[in-house]
């Protein structure tokens, strides 16, 4: 908890520095409030996950002076964050780095940590056995593919305040209770460090959206998040494989469904942006009738109220994950019904049939 609290007082002054300091952020104000995912009404600094990567350095070197059996592990690990965090964060003051760069940089961070830390996947757990993986060429490319499909995965669900904050919030602290329960100190320092920097940025991102989070803070809460589920499996043969399967399956699933239905039902490039993701849905065709259409403070409170459903949503995956990560068996049971839920509730919504309970009523 020490870890967390530090890195919380840590992220949450200096997100009000660079909030508070224009020429901090003056080349990274998103003025952009037509694009096909955008939800804001106002410039917002979207560099937030500058003072969350700086938070986490500050606490890593605490808690390195605290605990110095860690202190190679939690060093290795920032040094390959930097590298997946580098790319979001210049394309959040220039805008010219492209998503194939920073998939790119993200791929070759997780090639760090594969070698540095040992972060692979070496197996694959069934509810009877276990199937390691003992070939390198084929860990190796799966391990890269998993990480960096995890960090983009959190970039493609932030977007609304205080979305992928809390969801990530959720899976770290996840991360860092089961890192307990099996006594591996490096995994759940780590979690706690970066759920509290991430802590510290929301206060100021939700629900009004002060500094966004940008690339940089969601490839960089991603990286980690794949980096320590990785970890925390391979370190700690006693939690199953499907664990972290099932406490990340919301984006990673989001992004296989969003490219399938790129790709196959539109016929466009998957990596074309669009506007019709869960979230986007539950803005235009849940949120919107309770609120209202155009004007800006009804805007920013659609933006706040679409939030919480995709964190209940998420739920449905992170709380079995944390009670059953042991149990293979029951953590594939969970695989398909997160995966069963979330069909049927986007082919509901995408139909104008939104269930009922869903749907808030229209305040005058």
């Amino acid at each position: 908890m020490f870890s967390f609290l530090v890195s919380f007082v840590a992220s949450a002054l200096l997100t009000l520095l660079v909030i508070k300091q224009v020429k901090l952020h003056g080349p990274a104000l998103d003025a952009d409030f037509f694009g096909v995912q955008k939800v804001h009404s106002h410039t917002v600094a979207r560099i937030g996950g500058l003072p969350i990567f700086m938070a986490v350095v500050i606490s890593a070197g605490i808690s390195i002076w605290r605990v110095p059996a860690i202190g190679h592990w939690l060093m290795s690990l920032l040094l390959c964050s930097f590298v997946a965090f580098v790319g979001g964060i210049m394309e959040d003051y220039t805008g010219n780095v492209s998503a194939g760069r920073r998939l790119l940089l993200t791929m070759a961070a997780a090639l760090l940590g594969y070698f540095l830390i040992g972060a692979k996947l070496g197996r694959i757990d069934m509810p009877f056995s276990s199937w390691q993986i003992v070939s390198v060429w084929l860990a190796l490319p799966l391990t890269v593919l998993a990480v960096a499909g995890i960090a983009n995965a959190v970039n493609i669900i932030d977007g609304f305040n205080g979305l992928a904050s809390v969801v990530t919030i959720c899976m770290l602290i996840s991360l860092a209770y089961v890192a307990g329960q099996v006594g591996d100190v490096f995994v759940l320092v780590a979690a706690l460090m970066v759920a509290g920097a991430t802590a510290g940025f929301l206060i100021w991102n939700y629900p009004v959206g002060l500094i966004f989070l940008g690339d940089g803070g969601a490839y960089f809460i991603g990286f980690m998040l794949g980096e320590l589920a990785l970890l925390l499996v391979m370190r700690n043969p006693q939690v199953s494989t499907w664990y972290p399967a099932l406490l990340l399956i919301y984006p990673a699933f989001e992004t296989v469904f969003s490219a399938y239905r790129r790709l196959f039902l539109r016929g466009k490039s998957p990596a074309m942006p669009d506007g019709i993701h869960l979230h986007s849905l539950i803005f235009r065709r849940i949120v919107q009738w309770a609120v209202g259409r155009k004007e800006a403070r009804a805007l920013m409170k659609r933006n706040s109220l679409t939030s919480p459903y995709l964190w209940l949503f998420s739920l449905m995956a992170v709380i079995p994950a944390s009670l059953f990560w042991q149990r293979t068996g029951v953590l594939i049971f969970f695989c398909l019904l997160f995966v069963v839920s979330y069909v049927w509730l986007y082919a509901r919504i995408v139909r104008f049939k939104s269930p009922r309970w869903l749907i808030l009523r229209k305040k005058d």
